[in-house]
């Protein structure tokens, strides 16, 4: 079967916002506490941070990571997680029925992002608190001195402002589940005077408004339009949540859920820009995709766990080699959007949802889902190059036309580099592809890369990294076009060095 990869050089769909691979920790089961902290494991530094997460961490080049949740953030007083960890109180969390410590707070983890070269996406309790408390919180974080607030940070230990730039306001205030869950009117106008009083204490900052927790609430469309008529003159990015799983155990319906999620950014899109209309502005809301990933295996442990244990391992999944694949294609139409999708965090970054993995007091490990991510986030930087695709499709259940090559190239000038990144979803033939282009003089192949071959079932463990790519040579370069095979299910990722 046979598929091709046109791109013209000058044919751009965007500039890539690093921040597009951004993650996410959350005060939640394992990933804080015995996940990035565990002050009694063997490679802790003295902050009490495991330094072989961080390493692990930096593998994948995380720029942005979300925090503190999350559903957590919505019960959260974060005047708790400051000052002498002696006297921090211990708090119920309702949002996950666990016992939360509060000794990783603001002033932890600012230096931990600081130690893995990422910047905090903060985000703002609006569920059970507003305004004031969200102004407070920017004061302490972000204001030089001189005030009570700013004052208190420095008593805490950290004379410099955190510098945060990126804020979130609440997370998924549309879901019945959530801590304060309003209306969209409620959220809207709530929203609004904390964006607006937030920029005013400084106005260097991005916000992100709520938008619909999935594509399938009942609420969704409405939502984002009443919520953006109320924000859109004082919020920069809308968000988006999704999340997949193959609970059917149907292979090709599964593979084409990335369709999916192009389909909801672009729904997403249309409204900012109705908004926009209806205004008569000339500002564009873009999108902040901060909770996206694969989520479903350990559904059923975790309706079994009983509540108020502290750092529980809740959602713990453990992934699969169809979920790497399924993780490619979302990578892939991230990329595809990225002209207004500008951040994106995989939900979750360590033991939650996650693609590193710990064991209290012992090793970590890599998931399947670790390597496509690491692939993207350190190669795809640059630009995306507009792709003109043929290749055959498939149909199923909810999805015509689903392509069996899912594929896109990026352009990194600074480095020479052009990338493809291409996953095959068929799950019987070889996909032998051509990657056809104008405006580049290929030099050489600087690395061929492939995840093949596996039983999509088939998953890692600590001492048993099994599931993980490969350096392979079938590409081959004549009359400036390169050409390659692709297995059956695979995940494919093609360096190329231009002049």
């Amino acid at each position: 079967m046979k598929a091709k990869l046109r791109v013209q050089r000058h044919q751009k769909i965007s500039e890539i916002d690093e921040r597009l691979y951004g993650s996410f920790i959350e005060h939640l089961g394992r990933a804080v506490y015995n996940g990035i902290y565990e002050p009694t494991h063997e490679t802790a530094d003295a902050e009490g941070f495991r330094n072989d997460v961080k390493q692990l961490v930096k593998e994948l080049n995380v720029p942005l990571v979300r925090y503190p949740g999350g559903n957590f953030v919505s019960g959260y007083k974060w005047e708790d997680s400051v000052g002498p960890k002696e006297n921090r109180p211990r708090k119920v969390d309702l949002a996950w029925r666990t016992i939360e410590t509060n000794q990783v707070g603001v002033h932890e983890f600012a230096k931990w992002a600081k130690e893995v070269d990422t910047e905090v996406n903060m985000a703002v309790n609006l569920g059970t608190r507003g305004i004031q408390e969200a102004m407070e919180l920017l004061e302490y974080c972000n204001f030089e001195g001189g005030t009570y607030w700013s004052d208190l940070r420095k008593e805490h230990g950290t004379e410099k402002p955190f510098g945060f730039k990126t804020w979130c306001l609440g997370n998924e205030m549309d879901g019945p589940w959530q801590i304060g869950h309003k209306t969209a009117e409620e959220y809207g106008r709530l929203a609004a005077e904390t964006a607006k009083a937030m920029k005013l204490v400084d106005d260097s900052i991005e916000l992100v408004v709520c938008g619909s927790s999935s594509s399938k609430m009942p609420t969704f469309g409405d939502w984002e339009r009443v919520v953006l008529e109320h924000t859109y003159e004082y919020v920069d990015y809308l968000s988006l949540h999704c999340y997949y799983g193959n609970p059917e155990n149907d292979l090709g319906n599964y593979l084409a859920q990335s369709l999916d999620m192009d389909q909801f950014i672009k729904t997403v899109v249309s409204i900012c820009d109705y908004v926009k209309v209806k205004k008569g502005s000339d500002k564009q809301i873009n999108l902040s995709f901060d909770e996206w990933n694969v989520w479903y295996h350990s559904n059923e442990q975790d309706a079994a766990m009983e509540p108020w244990q502290i750092a529980p391992p809740l959602l713990e999944d453990i992934y699969n080699f169809e979920d790497a694949l399924l993780i490619g294609c979302l990578l892939i139409t991230l990329l595809k959007n990225s002209d207004r999708v500008k951040i994106a965090c995989l939900a979750q970054l360590v033991n939650v949802i996650a693609p590193i993995m710990t064991e209290n007091d012992g090793e970590t490990w890599k998931q399947t889902i670790f390597y496509p991510f690491m692939h993207v986030s350190n190669h795809g930087r640059g630009v995306v190059l507009t792709p003109s695709v043929e290749s055959d499709s498939y149909s199923v259940e909810g999805f015509k036309h689903v392509p069996y090559l899912e594929t896109i190239a990026t352009y990194n000038e600074e480095n020479n580099e052009l990338v493809i990144f291409a996953v095959n979803r068929s799950q019987e033939e070889t996909l032998e592809f051509v990657f056809e282009q104008e405006g580049f003089e290929f030099e050489s192949i600087i690395e061929e890369t492939a995840m093949e071959g596996f039983d999509v079932k088939a998953t890692n463990a600590a001492g048993a990294e099994v599931v993980k790519p490969s350096i392979v040579q079938k590409a081959t370069i004549a009359d400036n076009q390169l050409t390659t095979s692709l297995s059956p299910l695979s995940w494919n990722v093609i360096r190329i060095k231009v002049k």
